[in-house]
């Protein structure tokens, strides 16, 4: 089976679709849905496509989630709801802290061990996760999406972080897998275990 940076399959999860009333995000139906594993797993962070080209970075800046999109806090170290809103997606990568941590903070270029779950804005549905793996994964914050390096700087180890990334700091128009759509916005969220290797 090939392999791709990314989970190509799914345990099931349950998907929370947002009501909301936010300018950037029309208000959608709240409802639940699954998805089911289908194909084989690859471990791993979400590292780049090697025929992505992604966008100009952000340059440092970050805007909040809408409160309406926030997905539930949850508890830090399981799994996580994530809220998949409806409408157009944002076009600058938004971020919010679920769970403040008390650690460590995280800097450009650190080494980090994570547990995360991604999903696709277009598809409403996980298509990554390490909880579903069972287990944690390490890397640097050089070898992963924009989205990823830019969005993780400042989070404190014991946190739990939401991001939103548009297509320019993901996968562009290349996504490693089908479950990602192309130009596809997506949302992880990420809880910090450990700095440094």
């Amino acid at each position: 089976m090939p392999k791709i940076p990314l989970l190509a399959g799914a345990a099931t999860v349950a998907i929370v679709l947002a009501s909301c009333s936010s300018n950037s995000h029309p208000a959608a139906s709240t409802t639940s849905a699954a998805a089911s594993a289908t194909t084989g797993a690859q471990a791993g962070p979400p590292v780049p496509s090697s025929t992505t080209t992604t966008a100009a970075a952000t340059g440092g800046a970050i805007a909040p989630i809408p409160a309406a999109d926030i997905s539930p806090a949850g508890t830090w170290g399981q799994q996580p709801t994530v809220t998949v809103p409806s409408g157009q997606p944002p076009t600058v990568l938004e971020s919010a802290d679920l769970i403040t941590g008390s650690g460590q903070a995280v800097v450009a270029h650190d080494t980090v061990t994570v547990q995360y779950a991604g999903y696709s804005w277009v598809n409403k549905a996980e298509f990554d996760s390490s909880w579903s793996r069972g287990q944690p994964t390490s890397f640097s914050l050089d070898q992963v999406i924009k989205g990823w390096s830019e969005g993780i700087v400042g989070m404190k180890v014991g946190g739990r972080r939401e991001l939103i990334i548009p297509p320019g700091l993901g996968y562009g128009a290349n996504p490693p897998t089908p479950k990602i759509a192309p130009n596809d916005t997506l949302i992880f969220i990420v809880d910090l275990l450990k700095i440094g290797s």
